[in-house]
């Protein structure tokens, strides 16, 4: 009998994994222990080599579901002897890196426990396994043990603490466990902070007849509060939308049950697994061609898809069900703020927005919203819209630490996220809010303190946006002198393309790769602002190889909000373009902006997201928006139904092909949308038209520069349609690369200043 070690990295704690252990080794009688420590889970035991490798091959094999398995080693140690087989705790490491389990959604056990009244669980709102349940929002201090976590302040009773400690029990060592007699208690509120049902089966009916009545009832979920009301009334999403300043941007809705979503929304079967999934995040979907239980045109103004979610707490799960219809379910914010997760503000920034708040006495450590994704309809290809909940913090994409320096990147602005890389872990913080919000840049500041303190450690390397306004930027420069640490700069979308390289190891291989970087904005390294970006990876070096023509920058910010001005500035020089766009100004607006167009701009910018506003503009969708990336969305929903209503597709370009290779023309696309209005092609088409114009533009680039793989990022590849297109007309000739563990959108410069700065040849870094 010899003494062994396996010590397992990875998702290894808060996913059952030592009860795991535990039982495979009482099965095959062997003594020993297993405990978690800060860089991951250890077990100690006795046998021989005959027994010893089986049973670790088996650990690996088998491990928990919710378990992710990163590394793992087995190895003889010294002698030591065991009496049985425990589950030990440990603590004598004081710096290592580990990854933090996510926020899971109820299991399918505990759903049924929950929702029978004869099981000692039944309607007990906080109901969790070692399957399901909080974990990465309650964690204050590392290890996942239940005096590190905000459960520390509920002692179990007698009952709880005997199913904590039987083996036998799907709760042994479940560090959430807990019951209607010692755990959490929910407490019904007006807007004068009284409790108004004091009795938890009862506060579940008095919000269901609240919802009823048309009020709208703050929530407090597993990462923040939730705005909610009823999804069919009409009057009541108009109050709430007047409320929380959101004047059109869709809200979400959570079904009762997949059942329920399924008689109203197309629902795929890889759509279905997402929603029913341990993530259960919020997914984009189609409604069917019959009238919905929800108000529609209240919902999501001007679309043909809704964000849809299902009950995944036992919170939700009971309120759902009792109600039987579905709900509006919001982050509780004003519009790009952060989430509001700390009790006290809810009466204080969120009070006038809210009728009623249904809240509990468990702390919520660290805040995110709910991860949003979609599928585009023909390939399927996922696209991540918001990584949050139950997919933060943790990033099990490539990376490596050749240097061993704790690196910091300190993302973009508007969707703000950092990464950590520490030891061997890289770290993605969960969507944070716009950054131009005070607001969000507290919680930006608050959960990244909570990260170094959990880790025990200080960034060495600081990696920021070259763009010198973004607070991200500014905050990186405060925290590289406080912690004298070096400061790095990086072009915003040579980090877009660094993160799709990096996601598909493209910057291993020998082959050029060229990157489509298309987005809204992003400072350049030439003063003007990018965002239509042909670029290419060889040999450690990024090189920008073209750009959309650039057109003049005018009025600043305003332009980003109001399309108008975008389809001026593109136009401005076209007869027939400006009789369209004429009536869209005052007088004097239109005296004074052609005045500053003629006189010509030092600032210009190749964005494809102002092309986008252009366009959309001209066919009438919308002269200003009222969030990022409306007009876009409107008419992406146009060209889609052209594309799905069409008996035969109109596969017309725009675009010519190019002879040189520096500046893409988009003239000709402006040139040929009006020509089309003119002839009075309907507006539908002219949208798909354009769509499938990008795609040859692509095409003509990639055949002009004899590029075979294609990497895609970005916002405007959260268009579902512009990524079936792709794929529909290049995946033929080309190897294309699309994200799939980050957002497309700017979530992911986190990641991309990492890949820039470690991959990238040094002298190529802008210091």
């Amino acid at each position: 009998m010899n003494n062994w070690h396996i010590h397992i990295t990875g998702r290894v704690q808060g996913v059952g994994f030592r009860p795991y252990v535990y039982r495979l080794a009482a099965k095959q009688k062997l003594n020993g222990i297993v405990y978690n420590d800060l860089n991951g889970v250890h077990i100690e035991f006795l046998a021989s080599k005959e027994v010893a490798i089986p049973f670790y091959k088996k650990l690996i094999e088998a491990a928990p579901t919710l378990a992710k398995i990163t590394g793992h080693e087995l190895y003889e140690m010294d002698d030591r002897s065991f009496e049985g087989f425990q589950i030990l705790q440990k603590k004598e490491a004081k710096t290592a890196a580990m990854m933090l389990p996510p926020d899971f959604a109820i299991c399918k056990n505990c759903r049924k426990e929950v929702l029978n009244n004869s099981n000692r669980r039944g309607y007990y709102s906080f109901i969790t396994c070692t399957e399901c349940g909080p974990r990465y929002s309650l964690i204050k201090k590392l290890p996942f043990e239940r005096e590190c976590i905000a459960m520390d302040d509920f002692k179990m009773c007698p009952t709880c603490g005997e199913e904590y400690s039987n083996p036998k029990d799907r709760r042994y060592h479940s560090q959430t466990n807990s019951c209607s007699d010692c755990g959490v208690r929910l407490s019904l509120m007006n807007n004068l902070r009284e409790e108004i049902e004091p009795d938890s089966k009862l506060v579940i009916k008095k919000v269901v007849a609240l919802w009823k009545e048309g009020k709208i009832v703050a929530i407090k979920g597993i990462g923040g509060y939730l705005l909610t009301c009823d999804a069919s009334n009409a009057e009541t999403i108009k109050i709430l939308r007047k409320r929380k300043h959101r004047p059109s941007k869709p809200f979400a809705c959570m079904y009762p049950n997949a059942s329920y979503a399924e008689q109203e929304l197309i629902i795929s079967a890889t759509e279905s697994k997402s929603l029913t999934g341990e993530v259960a995040p919020i997914v984009l979907l189609r409604l069917k061609k019959k009238q919905a239980s929800i108000a529609l045109n209240d919902v999501a103004p001007g679309l043909d898809q809704i964000g849809v979610m299902l009950p995944y707490t036992p919170l939700y799960e009971l309120l759902l069900q009792a109600y039987g219809k579905p709900i509006i379910a919001t982050s509780a914010n004003l519009s790009n703020a952060s989430i509001v997760f700390e009790d006290i503000k809810v009466f204080s920034e969120l009070a006038g927005i809210w009728d009623y708040v249904l809240s509990n006495d468990r702390e919520i450590v660290t805040s995110q919203d709910d991860s949003v994704l979609r599928f585009s309809s023909i390939k399927k290809q996922p696209i991540l819209i918001r990584r949050s909940r139950g997919l933060a913090p943790n990033y099990f994409g490539p990376i490596s630490n050749c240097e061993s320096n704790t690196i910091l990147a300190m993302g973009a602005s508007q969707k703000s996220v950092f990464g950590l890389l520490f030891q061997s872990l890289f770290y993605l913080s969960q969507y944070l809010g716009d950054l131009a919000f005070f607001e969000s840049t507290e919680s930006y500041k608050r959960t990244l303190r909570h990260f170094m303190n959990l880790l025990n450690c200080q960034p060495e390397v600081i990696l920021v946006d070259m763009h010198p306004n973004y607070y991200s930027t500014e905050y990186g420069k405060q925290l590289a002198t406080t912690h004298g640490a070096k400061l790095v700069s990086i072009q915003h979308h040579y980090a877009h393309f660094a993160a799709i390289l990096s996601e598909h190891e493209l910057q291993t291989k020998p082959e050029e790769v060229l990157g489509v970087i298309w987005d809204g904005t992003g400072y350049g390294d030439d003063g003007n602002i990018w965002g239509g970006e042909f670029l290419t990876f060889e040999s450690g070096m990024i090189n920008r190889l073209a750009h959309l023509s650039y057109v003049p920058v005018i009025l600043g910010d305003k332009m980003a909000l109001e399309p108008r001005i975008s389809a001026l500035a593109h136009s401005w020089e076209n007869t027939k373009a400006m009789d369209i766009l004429k009536e869209k100004f005052s007088e004097q607006e239109w005296k004074i902006y052609r005045k500053i167009l003629a006189k010509g701009q030092s600032t210009k910018t190749s964005s494809m997201g102002r092309l986008f506003d252009a366009v959309a503009c001209l066919l009438g969708i919308m002269d200003t928006q009222t969030y990022e990336g409306e007009a876009a969305l409107q008419l992406e929903t146009l060209a889609q139904r052209y594309f799905e209503q069409s008996n035969k597709v109109e596969e017309t370009s725009y675009v010519s092909q190019i002879s040189y290779i520096e500046e893409v023309p988009v003239n000709e696309i402006i040139e040929g949308v009006v020509k089309d209005l003119k002839y009075g092609v309907g507006i539908n088409q002219i949208a798909y038209q354009f769509h499938y114009s990008l795609v040859k533009m692509i095409e003509n680039v990639a055949l002009t520069t004899n590029n075979e793989k294609i990497a895609f990022s970005g916002g405007v590849f959260q268009n579902a349609l512009l990524v079936d297109l792709v794929q529909q007309f290049l995946g033929d000739k080309f190897e294309l690369y699309f994200h799939r563990e980050v957002s497309p959108n700017d979530e992911n410069i986190a990641l991309g200043q990492l890949a820039y700065y470690q991959t990238t040849k040094r002298d190529e870094i802008s210091k």
